[in-house]
């Protein structure tokens, strides 16, 4: 288990002890995958951003050597040719694997966005949000300008945790121990009028009228000198409030912990794996009222894009999530025990892709609908998963709006498609193959082939799409028969001619292992 930490210094600990990431520039590059929060960067944008203006000659091939020692150091125990599991390849770049907390600034934001259950739980959450800080943000990096701006945007949600803190605690009549920390926030932030509006109210309800009405003046002061603006609304009604002593300005009674394990506990996700603390459940309203909810499961190896999903279908009523999936095998026993109504498969995924897993699921009886989501929206992604059957392709990038109606068309028998997918790739749709496919084969003999071709035995292949084992031993038999090959070599041999496998891709079997 790797953790990185961007709050400050930046470093990746495994089981404490410091990684060597290498000089500055090749940790330029795993920084730069982690600011993008799990999705892909192009190797192209890694090279404008690592040389502002002027990149060398042999950029692109620096990079890669900056990638494959990052990952030796990553993955120290990771055998030659089997897949990266942490920093990945995701044409036409690479990408961060890890889950929510495995990323001190992922767990932040995470922790800071949120929603929470009363004071009590914004309380616990913004208090863990901030023990994560050690520093300025990417420290190290302050000459990129991709860096700066992530470390200001990072800086601006640390000042709402400290003023989140602040109200949650004051909510609970938690009025003297904030004081000083709201002086010193509001005396740094000057222009803030959250930071004077809580410390104006903190200090009245610590019986200092006087000084609360003191810390209103210094606001308009500040306001004044720096904007020419009076105070806001907010304040202006604070400071009438205070002047007549309104009742509803009173302190509440202290409130009583919430234990650790009760309903508001800080929990964090279950990777943005099961990172599940976002979505619960639905309230009353939503759950049990009208016609029953959609069933939805999630399969996606991204731990962020899981917790995005589960955030945009928790603010949908009538989807309920039933279930999520790291991996095509998973995704497959999902659906055969949860038995959803609708499927967000990535297109990309570990062990079994999507389109594989979708060919599976829609060729059993009664199969649910299923929805291909992919980052790059390539002519072969969409003829691929045209051709199995599915019920909508959409990007990951794609406004909520845009996936809730996919899943909603899907349900009602239509498919979707995303609009960033041009319509040109539908027209040029009918009757075309995947060139790489030896002609008079289907779809899942050519997924048996790469699986073959990745050194997969009739076992493993078995396990992984949930068949029995005798069956993949007589499909591959028969195979060799149309293919008129001789043994699992050829057929090998056969994945690498056709451009199935390539001898350097993850997860490809050598030829002399055979």
């Amino acid at each position: 288990m790797v953790t990185f930490r961007a709050l400050g210094p930046f470093e990746a600990v495994s089981d404490g002890e410091t990684l060597d990431l290498g000089g500055q520039r090749q940790q330029a590059v795993l920084a730069r995958l982690i600011v993008a929060a799990g999705r892909a960067v192009p190797v192209s944008v890694l090279i404008d951003e690592l040389w502002p203006g002027e990149p060398p000659a042999q950029a692109l091939s620096t990079i890669q050597g900056y990638v494959s020692r990052l990952r030796r150091a990553l993955e120290p125990d990771r055998a030659p040719r089997e897949e990266a599991g942490v920093l990945v390849s995701a044409p036409p770049g690479y990408a961060l694997r890890a889950g929510v907390e495995d990323v001190d600034c992922w767990h932040f934001e995470h922790l800071v966005k949120s929603d929470h259950e009363g004071p009590a739980a914004t309380l616990r959450r913004m208090e863990t949000a901030l023990a994560l800080w050690r520093g300025p943000a990417l420290a190290g990096f302050q000459e990129l300008t991709w860096a700066q701006t992530e470390a200001t945007r990072l800086d601006e949600l640390r000042l709402l945790a400290v003023e989140r803190r602040a109200d949650a605690a004051l909510r609970l009549g938690r009025t003297g121990p904030m004081i000083p920390d709201l002086e010193a926030h509001a005396s740094a932030h000057p222009l803030r009028e959250e930071a004077w509006r809580l410390l104006a109210l903190a200090l009245y309800r610590a019986g200092r009228q006087g000084d609360a009405l003191g810390a209103l003046r210094r606001a308009r002061g500040a306001l004044r000198d720096e904007l020419g603006l009076d105070l806001g609304p907010a304040l202006q009604r604070l400071e009438q409030d205070i002047l007549v002593q309104a009742a509803h300005l009173d302190a509440p009674a202290p409130a009583a912990d919430v234990p650790p394990d009760g309903p508001s506990a800080v929990s964090a996700p279950a990777g943005l794996t099961g990172t599940a603390g976002l979505l619960g459940t639905k309230g009353a309203a939503g759950a049990d009222s009208g016609p029953a909810a959609l069933r939805v499961l999630i399969a996606d190896d991204q731990a962020l894009v899981r917790t995005g999903l589960k955030v945009i279908l928790d603010s949908e009523p009538g989807l309920d999530l039933v279930g999520e999936a790291e991996n095509g095998e998973q995704a497959i026993a999902l659906v055969q025990s949860v038995r959803p109504d609708v499927v967000l498969m990535d297109i990309q995924m570990p062990r079994l892709d999507g389109l594989a897993a979708a060919r599976r699921i829609l060729a059993a009886q009664a199969p649910p609908k299923v929805i291909m989501m992919t980052t790059f929206g390539t002519d072969e992604n969409l003829y691929a998963a045209l051709r199995a059957g599915v019920s909508g392709f959409v990007l990951k990038t794609s406004a909520p709006e845009q996936l809730i109606a996919a899943v909603r068309a899907a349900v009602a028998g239509d498919a979707l498609l995303d609009p960033a997918v041009t319509t040109h790739l539908i027209a040029a749709f009918a009757g075309r193959r995947d060139p790489a496919a030896p002609e008079g084969l289907s779809d899942s003999d050519i997924d048996l082939i790469k699986l073959v071709a990745r050194g997969f035995t009739n076992r493993q292949i078995a396990m992984t799409l949930a068949v029995p084992e005798q069956e993949v031993a007589d499909e591959v038999t028969a195979l060799l028969r149309g293919l008129g090959l001789v043994d699992r070599a050829q057929l090998v041999v056969l994945a690498y001619e056709r451009g199935l496998v390539s001898p350097g891709s993850p997860g490809a079997r050598p030829l002399s292992s055979l």
